[in-house]
């Protein structure tokens, strides 16, 4: 077995990699860095693996196996841009507050806004201040992946929608709910207060 093949087969099973993980396995083997690249080269001409971002990949096998799986999908936003996390339109599709079509997975970062279009999808970052950058959790399974709560997904996609609800009286922010086809109504009530309670802190600051 060639030694392209041998690391292939090492790194078909990580979820993703970068070239340091590349680097760092082909020391046992006495590679070098120019001679790795190649192997890199080679193996993107061939489809052996994809690019997620420069530098970053995953392997065609592992991908084709768990593409199909949103929590991977959302795992990788994650890692794509850090940190960062599920929210907006994204985050209201994953809780059943939409049917809007989402042609990107939707995250929060606080650093600057920045969007990845790869073979796996398209992925949008959009820069929110330190203090908004909050109110998320953790979920836990096969990938692990930070999502904001459903009222702080409403309050991201509004923030942005509205330019950080400039000119936006807090009376009229239900009819504009309705006018996006979310269904506030079945956010839960806790969920609901909590969202009010953003809106009257942050709108017309």
């Amino acid at each position: 077995m060639k030694y392209r093949e041998i690391l292939l087969e090492q790194l078909k099973n990580l979820p993703y990699f970068d070239k340091k993980t590349i680097y760092q396995l082909s020391e046992q083997y006495g590679l070098k860095k120019t001679t790795v690249n190649t192997y890199i080269s080679r193996s993107l001409k061939r489809k052996d693996i994809v690019p997620l971002k420069r530098g970053i990949y995953v392997s065609t096998e592992y991908f084709d196996k768990n593409k199909g799986d949103i929590s991977y999908s959302f795992y990788l936003a994650n890692i794509l841009r850090t940190p960062s996390y599920i929210s907006s339109w994204t985050a209201l599709q994953y809780y059943n507050l939409t049917t809007e079509v989402i042609h990107s997975t939707i995250s929060i970062t606080n650093k600057v806004t920045r969007t990845y279009q790869t073979k796996i999808g398209n992925f949008a970052y959009q820069s929110i201040k330190n203090e908004l950058f909050s109110d998320f959790s953790l979920i836990k399974g096969k990938f692990d992946f930070f999502i904001a709560s459903p009222a702080k997904a409403l309050f991201d996609l509004l923030y942005f929608k509205t330019r950080r609800f400039s000119g936006i009286d807090v009376k009229n922010i239900k009819s504009l709910i309705d006018e996006l086809r979310i269904d506030f109504d079945e956010m839960d009530k806790n969920e609901q207060e909590k969202f009010f309670s953003m809106i009257k802190k942050y709108a017309n600051k």
